[in-house]
């Protein structure tokens, strides 16, 4: 089975996540992509606004339908902060038929080197770079170090083109602080969640 991990805090989730989830399946052949939802991030400074229990709860409402997409709380279940290399090697030992893909935007190429072990990530799936209309050319030379010259070819032949969505999360949460509209940003089981849970409402930035 081809899996692609897709790992963020989804706080909350959205329509650019999810048309990122489902251009990457499409084009990348993928017979299921992984919303791996992450317990602390090791490079942000401010934990999640909403809790665990409701962003699982707004992913589930976002994929349900979607027999390709899928709830990971592999690292939730874990506890601590949440470090891509580990995760993935618990995946890897626990599906060592699978093939693994991880699910990376192009913006998130320029911090990769500051990860936990970038080139045991590399070894353990095969980064599946998004570029953007209007972003150039993506440069994935930081990667050509951590992997050989035919997975680097590889890599370079797999990158995926996903439509021009700006959306945040971040944006999401001050537009509703603010008491602005969300509508079309969000699934709209999404949105009508957040208005039953009340998050959000004064959301500090993170």
């Amino acid at each position: 089975m081809r899996i692609g991990i897709f790992g963020g805090s989804f706080d909350p989730i959205h329509q650019g996540h999810l048309i990122l989830a489902e251009r990457c399946r499409a084009e990348a052949n993928l017979d299921e992509v992984w919303f791996l939802l992450c317990a602390t991030n090791p490079l942000k400074s401010n934990g999640a606004n909403g809790t665990d229990r409701q962003r699982c709860e707004m992913i589930e409402l976002a994929i349900a339908g979607h027999e390709g997409f899928k709830l990971s709380k592999i690292e939730l279940e874990r506890g601590g902060v949440s470090y891509t290399v580990e995760t993935l090697q618990q995946i890897a030992a626990e599906r060592p038929d699978d093939e693994l893909f991880f699910l990376m935007g192009d913006d998130s190429l320029e911090g990769f080197e500051r990860w936990k072990e970038p080139e045991t990530i590399c070894q353990l799936c095969l980064p599946l770079i998004v570029n953007r209309p209007g972003s150039g050319v993506v440069d994935l030379s930081v990667l050509e170090k951590y992997v050989d010259a035919d997975r680097f070819k590889l890599i370079q032949q797999l990158q995926v083109t996903s439509p021009m969505v700006d959306i945040s999360s971040r944006e999401i949460r001050s537009r509703i602080a603010a008491d602005k509209s969300v509508r079309y940003l969000l699934p709209r089981g999404v949105q009508r969640y957040i208005e039953t849970q009340g998050l959000y409402e004064a959301a500090a930035e993170a």
